[in-house]
């Protein structure tokens, strides 16, 4: 008998023997037309030979037929289960797939039956690392040097490897050993100072500071080290780690160097021993120096306004925003803005360019002799107050002032850009998008224009226009323009797309393209795969750990975040109302645009269908195309439908948020979303986790009240108790939370009396008063409370309100948008369907009269504007 997974014929003969060997030339040269006929030859004899079958499976997977070759693979298996080829196939085919798990098993169970197969290591090592496998990482590595240890590559792995395990001592000792094997290295060899760097990085890490120095040193004065800017920046931190005197000449260096880098001042500052919140006046009068050192220099007075206060800050920011805007430097209020949340500060920057605008007006007599008389500093004046009163959300006064500005020059995209961004704050979105779209005719040539323009369009609803737009810059044999931007990860268009279809209800397509954010963050982590062999090939040891480090951290990006915050809470309600699965997907859609989508669909479909037609017709192209290992994305549900009508919308919910559980610790809303699904899901510890976690960063957050009661109530109404252990440390952190001897309702009108003039905590109140079950005439009435002057009220809590009524069936939702409507003048976001219909309109109407609007009475064009939704009603 053979041994156990042996077949009988794993031997060729010479003849056959040599046709596999020019099977593996060919499959490596992708010769994959002739490699597919060599595998005939050699299975019309054999047909049963695994190794055979597994490579010409791995062939027609590379052809394209990859069901036909993954079949094949498994019955080369079945075949011969001990030759490594048969696994490693398989193994390449899994990793193609991006099955990183199961390829890792595939590898490991061809290095059983050839334990020193050099590629075989190479590739465990690689998906060790993708999977953070770091212990046996080391063990890969070390095998690795052991087989080949004349290779530098092997020695810098290894090294690596001890790194990202955590054992500093010993990527010390290999970098030693391995410079020690080096002989005749060229001075500025970049692969060579790549590595003395990361030497010295290694060192710093351990603390060793003294040898760190001492090793930069000596390679510097060698010519060892290439990258002089580094060697200065390392330079300068181990000195003042190291306390030593000649630190801060080191950070003056680079300051010269370099006299607009935050860090370098933050550094020389530090070195003095210098808090910038201890010590502002020290710090100060440092800065001040450098501000005189290098007077064009903006980073030291740009810090200065930070620690300055009083009249010392008033001396200061006057010449710098001065400065600014005689300059005509658009980003001026957004280099500030942050200054603004002291009240002192804010005021000070509203009086200097009050006092400013009011020196350069044309209107003004006697120009001020300390101000310029430039008419751009007048109009960059105007531009920056209309940004300051917006930002204070006083949106009439910031009209107003743009009004003047476009009298004045009314050719700068920029007013018009800040108008829509006002009108948007202000709740008027349509309006909005019209004053974008103005700016956008201004350059018909400049993409970040046309990009704005179709997300404001997005925000008004008008999502087949916006792609219309965005289709000016796309490919032009794309599909769509929304495809075309898929394909290139626009994150920006998928939410915003996103959120427009989730705005007007149509909850699948809003999922299709959250769950698309998802998996362009998946490509990102995918496409680091590549990275783990070419960085340590190329020695680029240093920005490759930077590179895992961002990885690791990736999810926390806030495109990922609002994506799974929004899909979450989509899931969540379909959780709670599956009605919303199988409901209206085609939202708040009038008949003429279901009509002209229909249309196009049929268009669409017409043109896929010759699209086929002609393929077929085609001659067929050559066999030896090689599509590659990787799986093509096919897309098989175009309109969300699968995603909407999910039998486990829960487990979807928790696949975006679970890496936030570790990465968004202090994100208040990502906890209470991970508390709305845990508690649905029966994972009770998590939910308990999640409201203590957010307790901690602010217990009077609305949403968190509303997930407090909805806890303590939830364990009310339970049939049964929750099962030990994890009911009673559930109830145990409750209790931490809320004491059990205060009634829900009691607690919820003791919220509502701390906080009578929050719109957001009524509405939270409201909230808990349904999941309480209160009536709904008393829910009702509470959430109108919102609407008394002295609760402060804006458009975003306005909007989540009508969502509330609209969500718990209210008949009163129109009354509410009545008061709303005329509550927030400016705003059209509470018209009547007859109105915004008129503004969509409006807004998509040519400007043919634009020249004239943005030249003539600036004032009355506002009121119109303003005004448009009423008369719009009027005359329907």
């Amino acid at each position: 008998m053979s041994k156990r997974g042996t077949t009988p014929n794993r031997f060729l003969p010479p003849k056959e023997s040599s046709l596999f060997k020019e099977l593996l030339s060919l499959y490596e040269t992708k010769q994959l037309k002739k490699g597919l006929k060599t595998a005939d030859q050699i299975l019309k004899k054999y047909p049963e030979h695994g190794e055979t079958l597994c490579m010409k499976g791995l062939v027609l997977v590379h052809m394209g037929r990859r069901e036909e070759g993954i079949e094949l693979v498994r019955k080369g298996i079945r075949m011969d289960l001990a030759s490594h080829i048969v696994w490693h196939v398989f193994g390449l085919i899994q990793k193609g797939e991006k099955k990183y798990e199961e390829a890792l098993k595939s590898y490991t169970q061809a290095l059983r039956f050839d334990k020193e197969n050099m590629n075989l290591l190479r590739d465990v090592a690689q998906l060790q690392t993708q999977l953070r496998l770091y212990d046996g990482l080391v063990e890969t590595r070390y095998m690795l040097l052991r087989l080949r240890p004349t290779a530098r590559q092997n020695w810098v792995a290894l090294a690596v490897a001890y790194h990202l395990s955590g054992n500093l001592a010993e990527a010390k000792k290999v970098l030693v050993e391995y410079e020690k094997t080096l002989k005749n290295v060229p001075h500025y060899d970049v692969e060579h100072s790549e590595m003395l760097l990361y030497h010295v990085r290694v060192l710093e890490e351990l603390e060793q500071h003294s040898e760190a120095l001492a090793l930069l040193d000596v390679s510097a004065k060698d010519r060892a080290i290439v990258d002089k800017t580094a060697i200065m920046e390392v330079r300068a931190r181990l000195l003042s780690k190291l306390r030593s005197d000649e630190a801060e000449h080191a950070w003056k260096v680079l300051i010269e160097h370099n006299p607009e880098c935050y860090d370098y001042y933050k550094g020389y500052l530090s070195n003095q021993g210098l808090n910038i919140d201890e010590n502002p006046a020290e710090a100060l009068a440092i800065l001040r120096e450098f501000s005189t050192q290098f007077p064009k220099a903006n980073v030291p007075r740009r810090l200065s306004l930070s620690l300055a206060s009083g009249e010392e800050f008033q001396a200061l920011a006057e010449p710098y925003v001065l400065s600014a805007l005689k300059k005509g430097i658009p980003s001026l209020f957004v280099d500030v803005k942050s200054l603004y949340t002291d009240p002192a500060k804010l005021k000070s920057f509203e009086d200097i360019a009050e006092s400013i605008h009011k020196d350069t007006s044309p209107d003004t007599s006697v120009a001020s002799s300390s101000v310029s008389t430039e008419p751009t500093t007048y109009l960059w004046s105007l531009y920056f107050l209309a940004q300051h009163y917006s930002y204070l959300s006083q949106y009439a006064k910031a009209l107003e002032i743009l009004d003047l500005a476009l009298a004045h020059t009314p050719t700068l995209p920029e007013l018009y850009t800040c108008r829509a961004r006002t009108l948007k704050r202000a709740g008027d979105f349509h309006g909005a998008s019209r004053a974008m779209e103005d700016a956008r005719l201004l350059d018909g040539q400049d993409r970040f224009l046309n990009t704005k323009s179709a997300k404001y369009r997005m925000r008004a609803g008008l999502i087949d226009e916006a792609s219309a737009l965005l289709g000016l810059f796309t490919k032009k044999d794309a599909p769509s323009p929304g495809a075309d931007l898929e394909e290139m990860q626009s994150l920006f268009y998928l939410l915003e797309e996103g959120d427009a279809h989730r705005r007007a209800g149509r909850l699948n397509l809003a999922l299709k393209k959250y769950a698309a954010v998802q998996r362009v963050f998946d490509d990102y982590e995918d496409d680091q795969y590549d990275f783990h062999g070419y960085s340590l090939r190329k020695f680029t040891v240093n920005i490759y750990l930077n590179v895992l480090d961002w990885e690791d951290h990736l999810r926390s990006h806030p495109s990922y975040i609002k994506a799974a915050l929004a899909a979450s809470r989509i899931y969540v309600d379909i959780f709670d109302d599956p009605k919303l699965a199988s409901g209206n997907v085609d939202g708040d859609v009038t008949d003429a645009e279901k009509k002209a989508k229909k249309k196009a669909k049929k268009a669409q479909k017409e043109k896929e269908d010759a699209a086929k037609k002609s393929a077929a017709a085609a001659p067929a192209t050559s066999t030896n195309e090689d599509k590659g290992l990787d799986v093509p994305y096919k897309d098989d549900d175009p309109d969300g439908m699968k995603l909407l009508s999910t039998p486990e919308p829960l487990e979807l919910a928790w696949k975006m948020l679970q890496p936030l559980t570790t990465l968004a610790q202090d994100n208040i809303e990502v906890l209470i979303a991970i508390y709305d699904v845990a508690i649905r899901r029966r994972k009770y510890l998590q939910a308990a986790q999640a409201l203590a976690r957010a307790r901690a960063l602010d217990s009077e957050y609305p949403d968190l009240h509303v997930r407090i009661v909805h806890a303590r109530h939830f364990v009310s109404v339970l049939p049964e108790p929750m099962p030990a252990p994890v009911g009673p440390i559930f109830i145990e952190t409750l209790g931490k939370i809320l004491s059990e001897g205060v009634s829900l309702e009691t607690y919820n009108s003791q919220f509502l009396q701390n906080h009578s003039t929050s719109a957001q905590a009524i509405l939270a109140a409201a909230q808990t008063s349904r999941v309480l079950g209160a009536p709904l005439q008393e829910v009702e009435d509470l959430i109108f409370t919102t609407l008394r002057d002295e609760v402060r009220l804006d458009v975003k809590t306005a909007l989540e309100i009508s969502s509330f009524l609209k969500k718990i069936k209210s008949p009163r939702v129109n009354e509410l948008h009545q008061a709303l409507d005329a509550k927030f003048t400016l705003s059209t976001a509470f018209k009547t369907p007859d109105e915004l219909a008129k503004l969509r309109e409006w807004v998509l109407t040519t400007t043919s009269n634009s020249s004239s609007e943005r030249t003539g009475n600036g004032a009355a064009n506002v009121e119109n504007e303003a005004e448009l939704g009423k008369e719009a009603g009027k005359s329907v």
